[in-house]
């Protein structure tokens, strides 16, 4: 009893014992008998016995003191399918408290007999960014379970660190090698890239790839050689880059083994450029963009062919140090599972067509070590060796209410917390250790627009989130071994439905993106059921992303749709730390909408121009909603580079174009600082690969 929170007491009034719970404030006269309806492990008695008698059905002489204790099933009552507990769910052995005491978790004083205390509420968020109770409508053939590692505590922050180093290990290269800083979120695009090809074992890094040198790193590096390029504001700015430029070329062309013909054009070009500034002071900004563009474009193949093995270099050596952080962590991994996995043959493919489920695990996860919880005002902070995650108390609910739709293996939640620290701590090693780096990968549709996808178009399914940003319970992800515990159906390039009206926002790499156009005109192609994919993709023309050029060109293309910029507005990435008047901003591009549909699925959920009205107007931002013009974490900016994204008119064009030449779509905004073609580039959302 004392494990669970009973303690025994005397009431000087009635002068006779009770027995009082710390944890839920219940009161009782006789002894508590434990194995019933346990409220620590179990809070919604979805284990016990149904008590549709009232207190006659307390079972063994239990009786409650008041019936005060029941008044919440009165007008504040809700569906089981909103109930969001409060009370922790221990990771380890019901009924010890499995985290750190916060002042609000004091005990109370002891109530007497006559002044009973209600049960506390659930926790109930203020504004609910997702709805839970929508059924999907996507139809897959049935499939075996997956084969990964069941995700373990110790791993994934083996994994965090072994990330953490590569990072560090490829500043230093860049640094080094060609003595620039690496262009921001060029690594997270680089796990993009990779995971597209990677057939490795490990869920974040990239161990079994061909080509091994990623062609995102590569042209991103090279962007930035010899000097990044900011955009410019003034004129004098304009001066110096042009100068900058001349000198860094000229220096590197001389220090490299470069051909004679190499170190002519670009020792004249820059000697030229050099005079031309000492004579001419009257020159205007343009004058001096114009003069910059013909220097890169005379010098840019030169440098370009002295700079590449050196790049080439960098890209081999941090995928052969993700490649061996793989092979160390599987080993590790094997070592705690008690039955290692074995080679099975492949199983045959299935037939029968069921509805979409979450991903299921073929190995038992092993026992999982404590993490502890405790609640820092609306914050949930889950702590394990000393590593600290944190999600906001609306988030947490929805992770206990999607643990409790999708779990199979654990009823009594006893490996939650668990799981939910290894799926905070993948997210953040997956974003980056930078201030706001990385948040704009979780980026999303506003909920008006989903609730108007899902009343005219039958949407139920997002082909690219987590559970973190998600708005339906079911959805494809980047993580399929943690996610899959929260509702996941897998990535979603090896998804693949036969029927069902799907929402497309992808991360914007330009390999992932090709793929998905791929993976949806096969699926489109093979399939006569209904099928649509409703695709929201930044609308850049300036250059145009091969992947929205193939979708124009589409002969499943029912209709493209344009939302102007400054007229719409996204969810942030960070919405699950963030505040409530952080949670919108206003996107500074325009959005290209796309309906994707074969016959069948036209002729369903055909986008009419009712139908589209409402979805326009559901985009428009609402007076009552604070949002802001800045993305949810601008902070990719080094010093003094204010001012200095290219919008997707104006952005400079390089010998080596680079798939990070575009601003992010759930990310871009008027006073982003980024400076590079490569440093706003199309990956700043979840991966969902």
């Amino acid at each position: 009893c004392l494990s669970a929170g009973w303690s025994k007491c005397w009431s000087r009034r009635e002068n006779r014992p009770y027995y009082f719970n710390r944890f839920t404030n219940q009161s009782l006269w006789e002894v508590p008998v434990l194995g019933q309806h346990d409220v620590i492990s179990d809070p919604l008695g979805l284990n016990a016995a149904p008590a549709e008698g009232g207190e006659g059905n307390l079972g063994n002489g239990q009786r409650k003191r008041r019936s005060s204790e029941e008044q919440g099933a009165g007008p504040n009552s809700f569906k089981r399918a909103k109930v969001e507990p409060t009370t922790p769910i221990s990771p380890s052995t019901p009924g010890v408290k499995p985290w750190i005491s916060a002042p609000e978790d004091k005990q109370a004083p002891p109530a007497t007999p006559t002044t009973p205390s209600p049960a506390p509420a659930p926790y109930r968020p203020a504004v609910i960014y997702w709805d839970l109770d929508i059924q999907t409508n996507a139809v897959i053939r049935e499939r075996p379970p997956a084969n990964h590692l069941p995700p373990h505590p110790e791993i994934e922050l083996q994994r965090a660190q072994l990330v953490t180093k590569l990072r560090q290990h490829y500043h230093e290269l860049c640094h080094q090698r060609e003595g620039i800083d690496p262009p921001r979120e060029s690594f997270n695009r680089w796990l993009l890239e990779r995971k597209v090809i990677d057939k490795g074992h490990d869920p974040l890094l990239p161990s079994d790839c061909d080509p091994v040198i990623s062609p995102s790193m590569f042209r991103e590096v090279m962007n930035d050689i010899p000097i990044r390029l900011s955009r410019i504001k003034y004129k004098e700015e304009a001066r110096k880059l042009l100068f900058k430029y001349a000198e860094a070329a000229k220096k590197m062309i001389d220090s490299r083994n470069a051909s004679p013909e190499s170190r002519k054009v670009v020792k004249w070009n820059a000697e030229d450029t050099m005079s031309w500034l000492r004579r001419d002071h009257s020159a205007s900004k343009e004058d001096y963009m114009d003069r910059l563009e013909h220097l890169r474009q005379q010098c840019g193949p030169h440098v370009t062919a002295v700079a590449k093995d050196s790049v080439e270099g960098i890209c081999s050596k941090i995928y052969q140090l993700s490649a061996e952080y793989s092979r160390r962590l599987r080993q590790t991994h094997l070592s705690l599972l008690q039955d290692p996995p074995t080679d099975a043959c492949a199983s045959p493919p299935q037939s029968r067509l069921v509805y979409c489920y979450p991903v299921r695990l073929a190995l038992p996860s092993p026992p999982l070590p404590r993490v502890e919880l405790h609640f820092e005002n609306d914050v949930a902070c889950l702590r394990f060796r000393g590593e600290m995650v944190k999600v906001n108390r609306g988030h947490f609910s929805k992770l206990e209410l999607l643990y409790r739709y999708s779990c199979i293996d654990d009823p009594r939640f006893e490996k939650f917390l668990s799981r939910v620290w290894c799926l905070l701590k993948r997210y953040q090693v997956m974003f980056g250790s930078g201030a706001n780096e990385g948040t704009g990968l979780q980026g999303a549709l506003p909920v008006t627009v989903f609730e108007a996808l899902n009343r005219q178009f039958g949407v139920s399914f997002e082909c690219f989130a987590s559970p973190l940003n998600c708005y339906f319970k079911q959805f494809s992800s980047a993580f399929p071994d943690i996610d899959g515990f929260f509702g996941s159906r897998g990535p979603f390039l090896s998804f693949c439905p036969v029927s069902g009206s799907f929402e497309a926002n992808p991360p914007f790499c330009e390999e992932l993106m090709d793929a998905m156009v791929t993976h949806f005109e096969e699926l489109l192609g093979q399939s006569s059921e209904p099928l649509s994919f409703i695709v929201f993709v930044p609308e850049w023309r300036d250059p145009v992303t091969p992947a929205l050029t193939r979708m124009e060109g589409s002969r499943f293309l029912r209709h493209q749709l344009s939302v102007p910029a400054y007229e719409h507005e996204y969810r942030s990435g960070s919405q699950h730390l963030c505040k409530r008047d952080e949670m919108y901003y206003r996107a500074v591009h325009g959005t290209a909408v796309l309906f994707l549909q074969n016959d069948a699925g036209f002729a369903k959920w055909a986008p009419t121009p009712e139908r589209l009205a409402e979805l326009t107007a559901a985009y428009r931002p609402s007076p009552s909603t604070p949002s802001t013009l800045s993305s949810p974490g601008p902070a990719h900016t080094a010093p003094g580079e204010r001012d200095s994204t290219p919008k997707a008119a104006d952005r400079p064009q390089s010998a080596v174009m680079s798939p990070g030449g575009h601003d992010n779509n759930n990310n871009s905004n008027s006073n982003s600082n980024s400076s590079s073609n490569s440093s706003s580039s199309p990956g700043d959302k979840m991966a969902a690969v």
